[in-house]
């Protein structure tokens, strides 16, 4: 009955709320192998990542054990703070070239997205910018402060905003069954550009990018964890992938590809 009521607590407290909240001792994996692994980064919002997958009745494990995250089904990279800290913490722990190599579905969130890239402009007060994973050749700048102040707009983007995620001409896996115009929440300040590799699109001043993707990596630039029934349709639509699916989304992508050029 103890048990009951305290998960019951669990459930009503707000994602800002479950940041906080230590979920080491609530649906633990007992087993070796998780089907799902959140890499343990040292972020601040690894719990609240957490939940919202088991919410939905995922088996998951935080860790930074190598095996495991290579064993796990699928991979998810979180990430708050700034690039150079999370960056520097991968290399500590030495799971650079790990998630380099990883061939499961790997979703990067927030921060963990934009670690995807080549480098970050965001130095944290050092003269260089900062390298990232190098898996989706793009690089992450600042949002445009100029177009900011032209339409009055704050710097962080931080808040709902809308999604476009028709302008593919294959939806990817992760957007299956989200419409364009459905609202997430954003908290960031800085982006990655519209590209070929452009998942799904946001305006805020500019147009950007709120998801990237390039073969088994995927990234979202908001919190899907915090975007109520939109996000969590997104996290389901990870929990349902592996390399087979995955395989044919590109193949599908290669095709709609070549059969628009061939129309031009």
């Amino acid at each position: 009955m103890q048990q009951d009521s305290q998960q019951s607590k669990l459930a009503q407290l707000s994602a800002n709320e479950l940041q906080d909240t230590d979920l080491t001792n609530n649906h633990a994996v007992t087993n070796d192998v998780a089907e799902t692994v959140i890499i343990d980064t040292g972020c601040a919002n690894l719990n609240s990542v957490r939940f919202a997958f088991e919410r939905l009745g995922a088996k998951v494990l935080v860790t930074d054990d190598k095996a495991k995250i290579k064993a796990a089904k699928r991979v998810v990279l979180p990430g708050v703070g700034t690039a150079g800290a999370a960056m520097a913490s991968l290399h500590e722990k030495g799971l650079v070239e790990l998630i380099q190599g990883l061939t499961q579905p790997v979703l990067g969130v927030c921060l963990g997205m934009q670690m995807l890239a080549a480098i970050s402009k965001e130095r944290g007060g050092k003269g260089q910018d900062c390298q990232c994973l190098g898996i989706i050749p793009t690089d992450i700048c600042e949002l445009d402060t100029q177009l900011l102040k032209a339409e009055s707009l704050p710097l962080p983007h931080m808040g709902w905003n809308q999604l476009n995620v028709s302008n593919s001409p294959n939806v990817h896996p992760l957007f299956a069954g989200i419409e364009d115009g459905s609202y997430v929440y954003f908290v960031h300040s800085y982006r990655a550009p519209l590209s070929e590799f452009t998942l799904a699109e946001c305006t805020y001043g500019e147009g950007f990018s709120a998801a990237i993707g390039k073969g088994n990596f995927m990234g979202v630039q908001f919190h899907p964890e915090k975007s109520a029934a939109v996000g969590a349709q997104i996290l389901r639509n990870f929990l349902q992938m592996d390399e087979v699916l995955l395989n044919a989304s590109k193949k599908d992508a290669v095709s709609a590809s070549t059969d628009i050029k061939k129309s031009n």
